[in-house]
C-alpha cells in the first residue's frame, strides 16, 4: 500500500508555503503526510504551518542551512510514508493532484515520476511570463519536464517522486546546490530504477518574481550542465548546447547589423515577433506576450552564458565544480 510524504525544503519563504499548504486543503484525497523541513530561515514559516497543523498530517522542522537537496534528505528520513514526494515551495497543487498521482501510481507503476508546471491565472503577468519562457518549445523550456521523446526522463524536483526503496538505493540527493535534481535522477536510472512522466500531474509553480533572480537561476542551471558533464560525461546532448548556440548567434548577428547590414536584424526581429504572438494567444494577454520576449531572452542566453562560462573554467581550464551566485541558491 502506497502511503505519501509530501516533503518541501523552505527557505525564508512564508507567504509562499501558506499558499501550497492552503492548496494541501483542498485535496480530493487527504491521505497523505506533509513534512516542512526549514533550511536555516531568517523568516520561518512556524507560525504558518501551526495554522495548518489540525488540518493537514503536517510536521515541521528546522535545521541548519545545507541547501534544497540535503533538506529533501532530511525530511525522507523525518517521513513516515513510502513513496515521497518533492515540491518547491513556490508551488501550489490542483485538486486532484494527490489522486491523480496515486491512480498514476496504480496503474503504470513507477519508481520515480515526475511532472510538468503550469501557470496559475492569479500569476501576476511576469510569473505567467517566466512560466511561459520555462515551458515553451520556442525556448528550450519545451523539454524541461513534458517530454520523454528526446531522451530517457529526467524528473526535476519542483514536482518530483520517487519510493522508499529510491531513497534507500541511492542515499537521496547529492550535495550539489544545482542541478542536483538531474543529478539524483541520473543515478535513478543507472540503479535500475524506472521513471515516469506523469503528464497529468501538473503543479503550479510561480518561479522567481524578478528578471535579475531570474537570470541568476538560468545562469546557474547553465553551469551546473556542465558540473553534470564532469561526473557524467554521456549526460550531455546536443540540446543542452542550443542556449549557447543561440547566445553566440544572437550576439553575431547584432555585430553583422552593424558591420554589414542591419537587415540581419530582421532574424531577431521575426523570432520576437513569434515569442510575442505565441505567448499572447497562450496566455490571452499581450502584456504577458511583451514580457515573454524578455523572459525567454535571459532564458536563453543567460543559460548560454552559464554554459559557456562552465565550459571554459571546468573544461578548458579544468577547475573544479561551482556555482555563480552560490549564497543565493533559493532566490
Amino acid at each position: 500500500m502506497i502511503k505519501i510524504s509530501i516533503i518541501v525544503p523552505v527557505f525564508n519563504r512564508p507567504h509562499e508555503v501558506k499558499e501550497l499548504l492552503q492548496s494541501m486543503t483542498e485535496q480530493t484525497d487527504k491521505d497523505f503526510e506533509v513534512v516542512i523541513v526549514e533550511d536555516g530561515s531568517d523568516v520561518t514559516c512556524d507560525s504558518v504551518c501551526e495554522i495548518y497543523r489540525d488540518r493537514l498530517d503536517l510536521h515541521y522542522y528546522y535545521k541548519e542551512n545545507s541547501g534544497p537537496g540535503q533538506s529533501r534528505n532530511y525530511g525522507c528520513k523525518q517521513a513516515k510514508g513510502n513513496y515521497f514526494i518533492f515540491l518547491d515551495s513556490d508551488c501550489m497543487l490542483p485538486p486532484h493532484y494527490v489522486e491523480i498521482v496515486k491512480n498514476e501510481l496504480k496503474n503504470t507503476p513507477a519508481d520515480a515520476y515526475g511532472g510538468p508546471d503550469k501557470a496559475h491565472p492569479d500569476f501576476t503577468h511576469l510569473q505567467k511570463a517566466i512560466n511561459y519562457s520555462m515551458t515553451s518549445l520556442f525556448t528550450t523550456g519545451g523539454i524541461r519536464g513534458k517530454s520523454e521523446k528526446l531522451d530517457k526522463f529526467y524528473p526535476r524536483s519542483f514536482n518530483m517522486g520517487y519510493s522508499e526503496s529510491v531513497f534507500q538505493a541511492t542515499e537521496g540527493f547529492s550535495k550539489m546546490r544545482f542541478g542536483e535534481d538531474i543529478d539524483m535522477s541520473i543515478r535513478i536510472l543507472k540503479n535500475g530504477f524506472k521513471t515516469k512522466l506523469f503528464k497529468k500531474a501538473f503543479v503550479y509553480h510561480k518561479r522567481r518574481s524578478t528578471f535579475k533572480q531570474f537570470f541568476k537561476q538560468v545562469f546557474n542551471s547553465g553551469i551546473a550542465r556542465i558540473n553534470l558533464y564532469k561526473k557524467y560525461p554521456d549526460s550531455l546532448k546536443l540540446v543542452h548546447w542550443l542556449p549557447s548556440f543561440f547566445t553566440i548567434g544572437m550576439i553575431a548577428l547584432i555585430l553583422l547589423s552593424i558591420v554589414v547590414s542591419p537587415y540581419f536584424l530582421l532574424f531577431i526581429f521575426l523570432h520576437v515577433l513569434l515569442l510575442w504572438t505565441d505567448s499572447t494567444l497562450r496566455n490571452k494577454n499581450s502584456i504577458v506576450g511583451f514580457l515573454s520576449i524578455i523572459t525567454s531572452y535571459i532564458q536563453l542566453s543567460g543559460y548560454g552564458f552559464g554554459f559557456i562560462t562552465a565550459v571554459w573554467n571546468l573544461i578548458i581550464l579544468k577547475k573544479e565544480e561551482y556555482s555563480a551566485f552560490k549564497t543565493t541558491f533559493y532566490k
